[in-house]
């Protein structure tokens, strides 16, 4: 089974690999961080910051937090600060005092590194008047606020021409999102990555714990349960096929979703809560397959699924125009259905389940594609050349 290499669209080229690096200061400002709050994007953020220390990039989050205090913090081996977070308005948190923390902060940095999406970021950026070179991280479109983003469009596009790189993580989002089409003159692509090293071990005492209160085998959903995670879907599925399906996380639906199995009278679907890294990696482990049912743009990438390759497991996700099927190739490292499809879902499920052989060849592909694809050390060398290149351009400016 052949596992093609990454074709990262880089309009630019960057030799990274040839340039003498100094150190640089990167400020990253998004509205949720570690340890106020866990999800793809913080974890994408950490693993930027940490991998980036090796490569003499310095690194500090800025980001807003329900008792944030303005203080900072040592995460690891980069800082986090986090101010309070005085209003949350369709999933925009606003902060009165982040104004000033940023101004500071930045005046700091050599580049300042924007997580999109987040209304309330664009308006910071203008308001403060910081001039350094600036790179935006595009992880998704904004999908859900289709009458708000009408009145956030004209910033939304004011800010977009305003920064120096805007950096998507696939292909994928790149060819299906009509923002990002707009801007192909300065867009790159660089894929997610994660470092292994990053992840604990998982200890006999935290598998044995599982398997313990756990079928022998089953499928895993590892997340935060929002709307667009189609966690609705995975359930139904559940129903259809019979089969074991753990899910491990907390969030906004999650009442919703203990209601809807309660009222199906599912035994074969157990809700586990938020989990620490240990047992998190502990059920990784163990599981047979790892399922992300997101059926809405909203996920731009799926780093459960990374999550789910680094340990060499196939993937179950569905083809929604985005970065899940650019880490999980249809037939090659797991299997891609139609979105909102609770019988193709159940299929997909029993076809791994009743194949073990199969699972086992899928997985093992996951895993070198994850390795020659994947890691937070490629990831990082790209942002490294980027984060060289608009310093050199604004110095030529």
């Amino acid at each position: 089974m052949s596992v093609p290499e990454v074709a990262t669209t880089v309009t630019r080229p960057t030799s990274t690999a040839s340039r003498s690096r100094s150190r640089v200061r990167v400020l990253h400002f998004y509205k949720d961080y570690l340890p106020a709050s866990t999800g793809g994007i913080e974890q994408t953020i950490y693993q930027m910051c940490e991998a980036g220390a090796d490569m003499g990039i310095e690194s500090n989050v800025l980001s807003l937090a329900p008792h944030g205090r303005g203080d900072e913090r040592k995460i690891g081996r980069h800082r986090s600060t986090q101010v309070k977070r005085n209003l949350q308005i369709a999933s925009t948190g606003f902060s009165t005092s982040v104004f000033q923390a940023f101004k500071r902060l930045a005046k700091q940095a050599d580049v300042i590194h924007y997580h999109y999406p987040w209304p309330f970021m664009d308006v910071v950026h203008f308001a403060t008047r910081i001039r350094k070179p600036t790179v935006v991280t595009y992880h998704s479109d904004v999908v859900r606020q289709k009458l708000l983003f009408k009145l956030y469009k004209p910033l939304q596009q004011r800010f977009l021409r305003s920064v120096d790189r805007i950096v998507a993580t696939s292909p994928n989002y790149v060819k299906h999102s009509a923002v990002l089409q707009q801007y192909q003159d300065k867009v790159d692509v660089v894929p997610i990555g994660l470092d292994r090293a990053s992840y604990p071990r998982a200890s006999a005492e935290h598998i044995n714990h599982w398997r313990k209160r756990l079928p022998e085998r089953f499928f895993l959903f590892v997340g935060v349960l929002r709307y667009y995670k189609g966690l609705h879907i995975l359930v139904e599925a559940a129903r259809l096929s019979g089969l074991p399906v753990v899910i491990a996380g907390s969030g906004p639906c999650e009442q919703e979703l203990k209601q809807s199995i309660k009222r199906s009278g599912l035994k074969n679907v157990h809700l586990v809560g938020p989990i620490p890294e240990e047992d998190k990696v502990a059920l990784q482990t163990l599981c047979g397959a790892v399922v992300l049912p997101s059926h809405l743009r909203s996920e731009a990438f799926g780093v459960s699924l990374l999550e789910g390759a680094m340990t060499g497991k196939p993937m179950i996700s569905c083809e929604i125009g985005t970065g899940t099927s650019f880490v999980n190739l249809d037939q090659q490292t797991g299997l891609v259905v139609d979105p909102n499809n609770p019988e193709q879902l159940a299929e997909a499920l029993k076809t791994l389940w009743d194949n073990p052989q199969l699972a086992k060849t899928l997985g093992e592909a996951a895993e070198r594609r994850f390795s020659q694809c994947f890691t937070a050390q490629k990831m990082v060398s790209q942002y490294a050349g980027i984060y060289e290149d608009v310093l050199a351009q604004r110095r030529t400016r």
